[in-house]
């Protein structure tokens, strides 16, 4: 853990809050989906001189001097995005998923084209379409959607939908989807109507890199990601695709979207994925899975409603107005109370609003991390019931943050402890 005792003598109020976030991470479970703990490598990397450095373009051509060490740092970091993905070419410099996103639709779009996407009431993301996001303003999005009956995508239906629209580009991605994605079906559709193939897999990447889910990379022209969540790397992005559009994304990058990199935070990524190049890692990715899977067993034996009827990566969404008559607004309020963090969420079909939907969504990177496993998955699931039992009873609620703070001080905190 680091002193921070210069920060602590000369800003003592930004000193306190940061103790303060350190001591809730600890005391409390982060089920946040696309939340993680980074190593204290990582963490060491962003807090270094790296950050003083501005370095516009890439490595070798910058329009600034003094980048020769710069560049040794941002290659290291394509090099092992590379390898650990199996990409042809990879821009590490995109400062975050939705920007990366943005910097694609400029490579491969113009303004009006259509794209068919993954409906964000249904799964999907905000840059996926959304009509207050970029994508929706910009673009002409037709949505795809998952069966009722199931939840989970109808690929006949996508297959339909493209061939009557015949979109521009498929995009292929989701920000509470709990299913695998059908990689090759998605691109066999694509190349039936010749439009460009996109796969977000900000989610699902460190599984992805982990090799415990199907990578898209073999088979799509472009593939952005987040580098944290699952990846467990620091806040930022990367875009990867076949080397016939390299140009065209690196320029969309810069001087398309951004000026100059976060040259510390690409030291940080270079960072994550060596570790994510190591074995452990590959065990990590596994376990993910497994707590994510015991995790919507012990709910559903609480008598709650797991949407599709289980998962099959780290996302858990739950049904809680069907199962229980809670919003999921006053879930996640609840939950916040004794020191759970979730988020409310919209299920496919939701009846409710986005702001007090029905739903909320599970994920089990972060407390993979801190050494969880498929037993300590029960416990939450009953500290999960316990506090939404119990949601109106303060008295009741406040000894159960307390059993929360005694199970959750039994797990390390990388970074803190």
């Amino acid at each position: 853990m680091p002193s921070y005792e210069n920060l602590k003598n000369i800003d003592p109020e930004i000193f306190a809050v940061i103790e303060r976030e350190m001591q809730r991470q600890k005391e409390g479970l982060e089920l946040i989906a696309s939340e993680n703990y980074v190593s204290s490598a990582v963490l060491e990397a962003m807090g270094s001189v790296l950050t003083n450095k501005y370095s516009e373009g890439y490595p070798g051509k910058r329009y600034y001097g003094g980048n020769e060490i710069i560049d040794q740092a941002e290659t290291l970091a394509v090099d092992r995005a590379k390898k650990l993905f199996g990409a042809e070419h990879v821009n590490v410099q995109p400062l975050s998923g939705s920007p990366a996103n943005l910097a694609v639709y400029m490579a491969l779009l113009k303004p009006g084209d259509k794209v068919l996407g993954f409906s964000l009431d249904q799964g999907g993301h905000l840059s996926h379409g959304h009509p207050l996001n970029f994508s929706g303003l910009l673009y002409t999005i037709v949505p795809y959607f998952v069966k009722r009956d199931t939840e989970v995508i109808d690929m006949d239906e996508v297959e339909e939908i493209a061939l009557r629209e015949k979109p521009k580009m498929i995009l292929a991605g989701f920000s509470a989807y709990s299913r695998s994605m059908d990689w090759p079906r998605f691109k066999a559709i694509a190349d039936k109507i010749g439009a460009y193939t996109f796969a977000d897999i900000a989610h699902v990447a460190g599984l992805i890199a982990g090799g415990e889910l199907e990578s898209p990379v073999p088979y799509f022209d472009v593939v952005s990601t987040t580098t944290h969540k699952t990846l467990r790397g620091p806040r930022g992005a990367m875009i990867m695709c076949k080397e016939a559009f390299a140009k065209a994304i690196d320029k969309s990058v810069f001087p398309g979207v951004q000026g100059g990199p976060h040259d510390h935070i690409n030291a940080a990524k270079a960072v994550a994925f060596g570790e994510a190049l190591q074995p452990e890692f590959k065990t990590y990715s596994q376990q993910v899975i497994k707590n994510a899977r015991a995790l919507a067993k012990a709910l559903q034996e609480s008598g709650y409603r797991v949407i599709s009827g289980g998962t099959d990566n780290h996302i858990v969404l739950v049904d809680m107005f069907g199962s229980k008559q809670i919003t999921g607004k006053e879930a996640e309020a609840a939950l916040e109370k004794v020191n759970i963090s979730v988020n409310k969420n919209m299920i496919p079909y939701d009846t409710r609003k986005p702001l007090d939907p029905s739903g909320i969504r599970l994920g089990t990177p972060a407390m993979t991390t801190r050494g969880l496993r498929e037993k300590d998955m029960a416990s939450v699931a009953q500290f999960i019931d316990e506090a939404l039992l119990n949601k109106d009873l303060d008295t009741k609620l406040d000894d159960l943050k307390n059993d929360v703070k005694e199970f959750s001080l039994k797990f390390p905190v990388p970074g803190i402890d």
